[in-house]
């Protein structure tokens, strides 16, 4: 049983790590864009809308993970998947505080971009093939 719960741990930890870094980036290729914002309103929706039953930040990744983490003996998780991707990859500890306001303001900016460019983005080739067709009007 141990060796299924490591295998499931490294699994939810990369896939895990990956969304997160979805989450920070998609916003930057086209092709995702879509994907993107689909992806980071999920996870808003799950830190305040199922965050009203469960707890503000909450994620169903990390309490699947938690669970599996528990049921290996690992107890005394930090209060976000932030902190503990932080500490399993780097060892380091940051204050709960810090990286909360961190993933915070990132995942606001990641938003804020993925509305942007989905929205908001003007296509410049757009601009540039009018201003020629109107001159040769």
């Amino acid at each position: 049983m141990m060796n299924w719960l490591h295998i499931i741990d490294w699994i939810l930890f990369i896939f895990h790590f990956l969304f997160v870094l979805f989450n920070l980036t998609g916003w930057i290729w086209r092709a995702t864009r879509k994907l993107h914002l689909v992806s980071i309103l999920l996870t808003f929706g799950s830190w305040f809308i199922l965050g009203i039953f469960y707890g503000w930040g909450y994620c169903p990744l990390t309490d699947w993970h938690w669970s599996v983490l528990n049921k290996m003996g690992k107890y005394g998780l930090p209060n976000s998947y932030v902190s503990y991707l932080i500490e399993r990859t780097t060892g380091f500890s940051l204050p709960d505080m810090l990286v909360d306001f961190l993933t915070l303001l990132f995942a606001l900016v990641a938003l804020a971009l993925s509305v942007r460019y989905n929205f908001f983005k003007k296509n410049k080739h757009t601009f540039v093939r009018k201003k020629i067709i109107d001159r040769t009007d």
